[in-house]
This record gives structure tokens, sequence and C-alpha cells, in this order.
């Protein structure tokens, strides 16, 4: 691996985890793109740590007050505390899936079909919730149910599939069951945040424990870092758009991209 490599793939991670395109669809795909070898999962991995770090840093101060509130006894701080242990029991349904099923299929056919057929679902949830806000007020984060979170959750299980995008589905999800824009993308980002910490952790101590770290520190790091800044970037652009447009772009960027990868692999 180059210090190139490892740039580019970090950008990729960073601008593509958060936006409902697939972050690791596309690194799987960048390297059959550009004749690289495969990076691996552990590579991927640190880039989603990266990521992963973003979005803490991007929602501190909810984050913190979430944590205050879960343990709170103050009736000012119900909706929170709610929030808060849905947020935490979210981890369940994808860590049940991570375990039970193997999830390493690198293929880039899977992929490229994923791309296509969530982002048609994506597109049907927006259409979906567009009419459904002319009569109906969009439920906004602080009042979000149990089946709500149950159902995104159930949705980033589902996610595990390569080429799905975790964010892409869990909007997906919440657009159905009625949520704002803006409600979808805070409780995806918020969701990412236990579940990614949790599968990290097994996986890097797995990692270690086997002795399979064979990629330079200092490459590690360059991808740490820059899936990092640039996925702070794509946090902050992606809340912007949803506020004045819909998922549209996002829809057919994934058909593209998944129908040029089924033609060119």
């Amino acid at each position: 691996m180059t210090f190139i490599q490892a740039i580019v793939l970090g950008l990729v991670q960073g601008l593509t985890e958060f936006l409902p395109v697939s972050s690791s669809g596309h690194l799987i795909f960048f390297p059959y793109l550009f004749g690289w070898t495969d990076q691996g999962v552990l590579f991927d991995l640190i880039l989603h740590m990266g990521t992963l770090g973003a979005v803490v840093l991007f929602y501190r101060h909810k984050l913190l007050s979430l944590a205050q509130a879960a343990f709170s006894c103050q009736k000012e701080n119900e909706s929170e505390r709610r929030l808060a242990w849905y947020i935490a029991l979210s981890v369940f349904p994808a860590g049940i899936a991570g375990y039970l099923i193997e999830t390493n299929d690198r293929s880039a056919t899977i992929v490229g079909i994923s791309l296509i057929v969530w982002g048609v679902v994506l597109y049907v949830a927006d259409r979906y919730a567009q009419r459904r806000a002319r009569t109906v007020v969009p439920t906004e984060l602080t009042h979000v149910s149990w089946k709500d979170i149950a159902t995104m959750s159930i949705a980033q299980a589902v996610a595990l599939i390569p080429g799905t995008s975790r964010s892409g589905i869990t909007m997906s999800a919440g657009l159905f069951r009625g949520l704002s824009k803006t409600a979808v993308a805070d409780i995806s980002f918020l969701m990412s945040v236990p579940v990614l910490t949790i599968a990290g952790a097994v996986k890097i101590f797995e990692a270690v424990s086997l002795g399979t770290v064979d990629i330079p520190i200092m490459m590690l790091v360059t991808g740490f870092l820059t899936s990092f800044t640039s996925g702070m970037f794509a946090i902050s652009f992606l809340l912007k758009i949803i506020k004045k447009f819909d998922f549209t772009p996002f829809v057919v960027y994934r058909i593209v991209v998944g129908i040029l990868i089924l033609w060119l692999l």
C-alpha cells in the first residue's frame, strides 16, 4: 500500500460514510477500479474508526447531553433519556446479525446490485415521505418512538451487505416511519456511534491477538486522519443538502455507479 492509496481510500470513506451511497461498497470498488491490491478488512475498519471520530466530534454536545440524560430522573429530561436508551439498544440487531452471519464477502457484483436496489428503496422512501408530509407533520428527533428506532435498527443490520449503505438504509427506514429528513439523519449518525465502537473494538482485538496487522502504522494513521477530516465535511454537507433538497441526487449517483460496477467488473 502507498500513501496515495491510503489518502484516496481515507477520502472515499470519509466522504461516503455519511452520504447514503455506501462507503463499504466504494472501498471495495475503488481498488478494483485502479488495479490496487485489496486493502483488507482491517484497513477498512481503521477508516471507519476515523469517521466514527468525526461523528463523535460533530455531535459531541448532543452525545454528552444524551449520556447525562440517560441516568437522570428529572422529568424535563424524559425525552432525551428515552432517546439515549433507544440509541444504546439499537446495536443489538446489527450485533446479532454480525455474529450469526459471515459478512466478509467483498464481491464487486454484490456491491453493484446493492447500490441499485437500495438506491431505488431510498427513492421510494423519499417520495413516500414527501407525500405524507403534505397531510401529516413529520416526527422530529425529540418525539421518536421505540418503533421508529427498532425499524431503523433492523435496517442497520441489513447494511452488513456490502453496497447497501448503513446511513442510506437507516434513513430510508426512518422516512417510511414518518420521521423528518433531519431527524433520520441525526438518528442514523447517532446510531453509528455504539455499533461502530463495539464492532471496531472487537475486530481490532481479533487482528492484534491473531497477529494479522500487516499494514504499516503510518498507513493506518494516514487513512484514519484522512477519513476523519473528510467525514467532518461530509456530515456538515449532508445536513445542509437535505434541508433544501431531496435524496434524488444520491439515488441517481447510486444507480449510475452500480451500473458502471456491473458493466466494468
